[in-house]
């Protein structure tokens, strides 16, 4: 018998792995008695894996020397101590972010994780955690009329087009929102008939907003990505550059006509 009832709160700290042994045994019991609270909570979870690998660079990078306490103590002037203490102050929590808790201080991280470099990221770690569920690698699956392009219009607060990759092989599976650091994101995938997936990530742009499209790579992963008029793309898939950027090409196009 349980101590007490399972809560919103227990469910939170059993995400964020925040839990003793015996309340985490508890709330794993009754995840396994109720179906629908144990898919609300992997999808937490996914989600989760998707911000560590999104800002797991950004705790490798080294903390510049004005942010140095050393140099913050010996500064003479009280507003410029108080303020890079702060920003110092930020720097370590960002070091020691947990699963869920680290894109409250993304507001102090570096320029290099900003604008179309932050939404690769994230478009890659999207792929690297749902391409490969065979289970329920989407959460709104394409049934051939307008309504996931409703949801992606809804989600995003914009007009969306959902990109037409019939003409590359692709078929489109269906999508999900993706909590990012700066605001939601829609993660469109596509595969064809030799099992191959690729993604399309969409969401508002705060930094970068018109930004011509680039080329990176993650690990086995390839993507282009671009911004136009406030939205940002980015396209990743484990297909060579060049394919990939004809792919790319053709979404840049079809989403261009907004």
């Amino acid at each position: 018998m349980r101590k007490k009832p399972i809560t919103e709160d227990d469910l939170q700290a059993y995400v964020d792995d925040a839990l003793d042994a015996d309340r985490r045994q508890e709330v794993a019991d009754y995840l396994s008695e109720n179906p629908d609270a144990a898919i609300r909570i992997a999808s937490y979870e996914r989600h989760a894996a998707v911000l560590r690998l999104a800002l797991e660079p950004v705790t490798k990078e080294p903390v510049p020397s004005r942010l140095n306490l050393t140099n913050i103590a010996s500064a003479k002037c009280p507003t410029y101590y108080r303020n890079n203490l702060r920003m110092a102050a930020a720097a370590v929590m960002l070091a020691s972010i947990g699963a869920t808790g680290g894109w409250l201080a993304r507001e102090y991280s570096l320029p290099s994780t900003e604008g179309v470099g932050a939404l690769a990221q994230e478009a890659s770690a999207s792929f690297e955690t749902f391409a490969g569920d065979k289970v329920r690698p989407v959460e709104v699956r394409a049934d051939g009329s307008e309504s996931f392009a409703q949801f992606a219009s809804e989600t995003l607060g914009a007009a969306t087009i959902i990109p037409d990759l019939s003409n590359s092989g692709y078929r489109l599976m269906g999508g999900r929102v993706i909590s990012t650091v700066h605001g939601p994101g829609i993660m469109t995938m596509y595969d064809n008939d030799r099992g191959s997936r690729l993604v399309v990530m969409t969401r508002k742009m705060i930094v970068d907003q018109n930004k011509p499209m680039v080329g990176s790579s993650h690990g086995s992963n390839s993507g282009w990505t671009w911004a136009n008029n406030g939205m940002g793309f980015s396209v990743v898939g484990q297909l060579p550059r060049e394919d990939l950027h004809r792919i790319a090409d053709s979404v840049r196009a079809q989403v261009t006509a907004i």
